[in-house]
């Protein structure tokens, strides 16, 4: 049985942006033939706090994915960030996922512990709660991805790719 992903990306949302790197991500990512028939993209969610959970969950009722990988844009991060949990107000929101391993020795990836406070974590938040109040078996994480470039590009995607098939492979 193949397992099947989502993987999730922002819009821009300032004006100086010319394009979101969690998509630039997906697009490099949507490339690779081999992925083709397990992976499902939802890229581009508008920067809203209420319309991207909402498209999302949608998506997640619709396909109902294995494993979900949230992407967003950290332009102040040299490094792809898994991050361990999501808060609204007082509540938070750990991901199922032991994070150690999944990273251990990726060499442009680290773990966070604060996504933000801006849409990526009310969409992760949205995301997990939904996972436990539906009951639903998927896993998911929130990756946020710095300004990709000519020296960083090769890694990130090779990092990234390797956190899908390690999810793949682990309970």
């Amino acid at each position: 049985m193949t397992t099947k992903f989502l993987l999730t990306s922002f819009d821009t949302w300032l004006p100086h942006q010319k394009s979101n790197s969690s998509d630039e991500l997906l697009v490099k990512i949507s490339q690779i033939q081999s992925l083709a028939d397990s992976v499902t993209f939802l890229r581009k969610l508008p920067v809203d706090f209420q319309e991207a959970p909402n498209l999302a969950i949608a998506q997640i009722n619709q396909i109902q994915p294995d494993i979900i990988i949230c992407c967003g844009m950290a332009e102040s991060r040299q490094k792809l960030s898994v991050e361990s949990c999501a808060c609204c107000e007082t509540d938070i929101l750990k991901t199922a996922v032991n994070l150690e391993p999944l990273v251990a020795d990726l060499v442009a990836t680290e773990i966070s512990h604060e996504a933000g406070k801006y849409v990526c974590e009310a969409l992760y938040y949205a995301v997990l709660k939904h996972i436990c109040d539906a009951r639903l078996g998927a896993k998911c994480i929130f990756v946020h991805v710095p300004i990709l470039n000519d020296e960083n590009i090769d890694n990130i995607v090779a990092d990234f790719l390797l956190i899908m098939r390690r999810l793949t492979t682990w309970d």
